[in-house]
């Protein structure tokens, strides 16, 4: 049965702003779309890149080494349909993020 871990707070995680976490060792990237947070995998499905360290705008987050784009909600790669990153369901407690594991 999957579980919801707090990796983060609001606070930590401004809106139009992505962040790198780490959950049971496993890299997961968080944005802020105008208050909705989205978590994807943290590693960019062309060559690897950390999408937590992306540049993050309405929705889309771009790879910071190779500029591939991913949309948040979904994972779909913008820039080649052919890949795409999983995506992990996100819940908000007050200000605390919770990543499903």
């Amino acid at each position: 049965m999957a579980e919801f871990v707090k990796v983060a707070t609001l606070r930590e995680l401004p809106p139009g702003s992505a962040k790198a976490v780490e959950i049971g060792g496993k890299a997961v990237a968080l944005y802020n779309v105008d208050g909705t947070v989205f978590a994807t995998a943290n590693t960019c499905a062309h060559r690897g890149g950390p999408l937590g360290e992306g540049e993050l705008e309405g929705g889309v987050i771009t790879c910071p080494w190779h500029g591939f784009q991913y949309e948040v909600k979904g994972g779909r790669c913008t820039t080649n349909t052919a890949l795409s990153v999983p995506c992990h369901a996100v819940r908000l407690e007050g200000d605390s993020i919770l990543v499903e594991v």
